[in-house]
C-alpha cells in the first residue's frame, strides 16, 4: 500500500477528530440494513462523479426541495454560512469539513424515516438516472469475484446506505449524523466523513470485518480521497481531477475515465459542490424545483 503524507501534516487534534468520525461511520454499519457478505477482501468507492455524475447531496437536494422540504428562508441561512468559504475557494481540509458539516445540517430537526422514505422516491426519479455504468460494472466485477462493495461517502449515513442498497451493493460509510427520538439534531457525530476520516473509515471497517486491505480495493474521482485510495493495495482513479490524475500516473495507479465531452458543462457545477460549497447546490435546487412546479 502507498503512504500518504497527508496524515503527518494534520494536527493531532484534527487527526484524533478524524479518527474519531471515521470510527462512528464504521460502527454506525451495525445499525444500517446491509448486505453482509463476509468476504477477505473489499472494494471501496468514492460517490461523486465515481459512482454517480454530480454531487448526490445536490441530486437529494433538487428531490427534496420539489417536495417543499425546506423553506426559502433555511435556504438563504444555509447560503450565507457558504458564501466566505465559497468565495475563498480553500482546499484545505479543515476548511472544507467545516463546510460540509455546515451543509449537513440542513437536516436538523427531519425526522429520519421522512429522509429515508423520501430518499427511495428521489433515487428512483433523479439519482438512477446520474449513475455511471462504467463505474457500476467495476462494482460487479468485485462482486462477482466473491468480494464486498462499500461506499464511502461524506453523504449522510442514512442516504448512502440506501444507495448502496438499491445498487445491490455490501453497504456504505457515510457521515454520521446525531439522532434524537427519531430525528437529526443538525450535530454530526465527529467531523464529516472527508478526506482523511474517508481512510480511518475503511480502516476501521476492515478491522472490524476481517478484510485484507492489501488485497483490497480502492476508485475514486477526487485527489482529497488519496488517503483512502493509499490505504489498499489496488488503488484507482475514477473520472480524476488534474491532481490524482498526476499522482495515479507517478504511482503507476490505473485510471478510468468513464466522462462523455458533453457532460462535463452539464455536471461541472454539481461537481465543484462536491468540493466544499455543498449549500449553493441545494440553494440551487430549490430554485430548480420551484422553476419546474411554476
Amino acid at each position: 500500500m502507498e503512504g500518504d503524507s497527508s496524515d503527518a501534516r494534520a494536527p493531532r487534534d484534527v487527526l484524533s477528530s478524524y479518527r474519531e468520525a471515521g470510527r462512528a461511520s464504521a460502527e454506525a454499519v451495525d445499525q444500517m440494513p446491509h448486505e453482509h457478505q463476509p468476504a477477505a477482501s473489499a472494494a471501496f468507492f468514492d460517490v461523486d462523479n465515481t459512482i454517480m455524475r454530480g454531487a448526490s447531496i445536490f441530486h437529494l437536494a433538487v428531490g427534496l426541495a420539489r417536495r417543499n422540504f425546506f423553506t426559502g428562508r433555511e435556504l438563504v441561512g444555509f447560503g450565507a454560512k457558504q458564501l466566505k468559504f465559497v468565495l475563498s475557494g480553500s482546499e484545505d481540509l479543515e476548511d472544507m469539513a467545516t463546510a460540509t458539516e455546515a451543509a449537513l445540517s440542513f437536516v436538523e430537526g427531519r425526522r429520519v424515516d421522512d429522509l429515508l422514505r423520501l430518499g427511495d422516491e428521489i433515487f428512483d426519479e433523479i439519482l438512477i438516472d446520474k449513475l455511471i455504468p462504467g463505474s457500476l460494472a467495476l462494482a460487479q466485477n468485485h462482486l462477482d469475484a466473491g468480494q464486498e462493495v462499500w461506499l464511502v461517502t461524506a453523504t449522510p449515513m442514512e442516504v448512502a446506505t440506501m444507495i448502496a442498497r438499491r445498487l445491490g451493493l455490501t453497504g456504505a460509510l457515510g457521515t454520521v449524523s446525531e439522532v434524537r427520538d427519531g430525528a437529526y439534531t443538525g450535530r454530526l457525530v465527529g467531523k464529516p466523513l472527508h478526506g482523511l476520516a474517508k481512510a480511518e473509515a475503511v480502516r476501521a471497517l476492515a478491522q472490524r470485518e476481517g478484510l485484507d486491505l492489501a488485497a483490497s480495493s480502492a476508485y475514486s474521482d477526487s485527489s482529497n480521497d488519496i488517503p483512502m485510495l493509499s490505504a489498499v493495495g489496488h488503488p484507482a482513479a475514477v473520472n480524476p481531477d488534474s491532481t490524482l490524475r498526476a499522482h495515479a500516473r507517478a504511482n503507476h495507479w490505473p485510471i478510468y475515465d468513464f466522462r462523455r465531452r458533453e457532460q462535463v458543462k452539464e455536471y461541472a457545477k454539481p461537481a465543484l459542490i462536491t468540493s466544499g460549497g455543498v449549500l449553493a447546490g441545494i440553494a440551487l435546487g430549490f430554485i430548480v424545483g420551484r422553476a419546474r412546479r411554476r
